[in-house]
């Protein structure tokens, strides 16, 4: 990939949940099971009526749990804490990734819609500790979530960003239309990478990738 496409990028912003760590590892599955098991807990509801509507308010809302909050006004940071309480056994360190990411010239930051504190458990366990500048959870936007504009707009103000010298990597091509629509440059990261007139580039080697622009 020509690395003159990314020659004025200064601040790099990457996801975390299936962008710095392989799908495989199948991580965010556990963290489905329990945002189901929340749902029932909370509205009374069965597992195939809760199932539903974590992906319903997933789909309308941009995250379960924006759902949750502008239907059933829940307290998210309860929420937040017991559903990312899981198994980070699956992770292993990537030293090639970790050694990617630094190699890059200006800041490294990631961006979630999980948790802050859960960001920071992962990118510890796949050694990529002290590679980022900054960490930035669903709650550093005021619990607006991706692909709200909103919410990039409030995370790239916490930082300090200037969105037309920046690039953003995700698996979620819905979270890329907003940043594109910002002036960052796109890239979507995943096994079968997808095209839309938002994506600059994609790749199913985000090391690679990232390789080929040092």
């Amino acid at each position: 990939m020509p690395k003159q496409y990314f020659s004025h990028v200064d601040t790099w912003v990457f996801d975390l949940d299936n962008t710095l760590y392989p799908p495989h590892v199948r991580l965010f599955d556990q963290i489905e099971r329990r945002m189901t098991q929340y749902v029932m807990d909370v509205l009374g509801v069965d597992r195939a009526r809760a199932n539903h509507l974590r992906h319903e308010y997933w789909r309308k809302h941009g995250t379960t749990l924006a759902g949750l909050m502008r239907e059933h006004d829940i307290d998210p940071a309860p929420y937040l804490v017991d559903v990312h309480d899981i198994s980070f056994d699956g992770l292993e360190p990537d030293a090639a990734l970790d050694a990617s990411i630094r190699a890059l010239s200006g800041r490294k930051i990631v961006y979630t819609n999980g948790s802050a504190p859960y960001a920071a458990k992962v990118i510890e366990k796949r050694g990529l500790g002290g590679a980022f500048d900054a960490v930035y959870g669903v709650e550093n936007a005021g619990f607006l979530p991706k692909p709200d504009k909103g919410a990039f707009a409030a995370i790239f103000a916490l930082d300090g960003l200037k969105p037309d010298r920046a690039a953003m990597f995700e698996d979620d091509i819905r979270n890329l239309e907003a940043p594109h629509a910002m002036g960052l440059r796109t890239v979507h990261v995943a096994p079968e990478p997808e095209t839309a007139a938002y994506i600059h580039h994609s790749t199913d080697d985000l090391t690679e990738f990232l390789k080929c622009l040092v």
